[in-house]
């Protein structure tokens, strides 16, 4: 088979290996796409724990079970599947065990033409999605379904904002606000994105490059406030998130892409009862009740560019470079 494989620092290459053989418990998957992840930007760049080289990157892949290790019932040959990249969760829903990873650090990941993962982690390949859509679902899909809605709670009609719109959990975290009856509104330092994201059912946006926007938001919006606001970034753009939260509201963050925020504003947030939510990814739990959302809305991941294996590098660079609206995918 043919894989991406990271052989140091910032080297990415496409390597021949032999295809993996199933191990007891686990089915053998002939991948049609996968798909990246900042994590794999992170780990090509030496910014994640635990490297090894060689590495093969990759958490999110669609395609076709062909074998299935000792313990598996055969019925799972031929079934059309997709990956679900949060392995070992453990017993607690509230939060993941000492034994959580996610495919493709330090098991070896999705971006080859073959892998091997536990049956467990296979789920069936909504029927209204093509492969490509398929794999642009599961890491970022299951990171924004348990930030809505298990960690912050997003009801009906209630006013979320969700910041850095292009990306691909960002993406799905509006998706499945709109589809839920939320007002959604988005943040960018793109009026283009914006302005995609309302095409897509957002209510509205703001470009965070312009100067005292959440001032000019905040007394916009000074008759109701957002009930939940989701973040990947924090830094300096913190503070304003909190500003712009309603009293109760509920601030939800997988991220920190900027770094820490240089000040917490403490006495805004008891004051106002702020609740600061820190979550991960999602439990098998979470992606059960995210697949059922995904069926029931017949919601459709957002593809923004789609590039066969030989051109891996193009697609590492793309995502380096931000230039995306929605998940990049890799085709076998």
């Amino acid at each position: 088979m043919r894989a991406v494989q990271l052989t140091a620092l910032n080297v990415l290459s496409i390597a021949d290996l032999p295809a993996p053989e199933p191990l007891i418990g686990e089915a053998r998957v002939r991948l049609k796409a996968a798909a990246l992840n900042h994590r794999d930007v992170w780990i090509k760049l030496g910014q994640y724990a635990g490297l090894k080289y060689p590495a093969q990157p990759g958490s999110d892949g669609a395609g076709v079970v062909e074998s299935v290790g000792a313990g598996v019932e055969p019925a799972w040959v031929g079934s059309e599947v997709i990956i679900n990249p949060s392995f070992g969760w453990g017993a607690r829903e509230e939060v993941q065990g000492s034994d959580f990873s996610i495919l493709g650090l330090p098991r070896e990941g999705t971006l080859a033409e073959v892998i091997t993962v536990p049956v467990v982690q296979l789920a069936a390949k909504p029927t209204h999605l093509t492969w490509t859509e398929a794999a642009a679902l599961p890491l970022a899909g299951l990171t924004a379904y348990r930030a809505v809605f298990t960690r912050a709670g997003l009801r009906v009609g209630e006013k979320i904002l969700i910041s850095g719109i292009g990306g691909g959990v960002a993406l799905f975290a509006m998706q499945f606000a709109v589809a839920q009856g939320a007002q959604v509104y988005v943040t960018s330092g793109s009026d283009e994105k914006i302005a995609r994201a309302i095409e897509l059912g957002a209510t509205g946006g703001f470009n965070y490059t312009h100067p005292g926007w959440a001032k000019t938001v905040a007394h916009g919006h000074a008759e109701r406030l957002f009930d939940v606001i989701v973040d990947s970034a924090g830094g300096d753009g913190f503070e304003s998130l909190v500003d712009l939260a309603a009293p109760g509201g509920r601030i939800v963050f997988f991220g920190a892409t900027k770094g820490n925020p240089p000040v917490l504003p403490m006495r805004k947030i008891f004051w106002r009862q702020l609740s600061l939510l820190g979550t991960t990814m999602g439990s098998p739990a979470d992606w059960d009740a995210m697949m059922g959302f995904i069926d029931q809305h017949r919601i459709t991941p957002v593809v923004s560019d789609v590039f066969p294996l030989e051109r891996a590098t193009e697609a590492f660079d793309l995502m380096e470079q931000g230039g995306q609206f929605g998940k990049i995918v890799i085709t076998f």
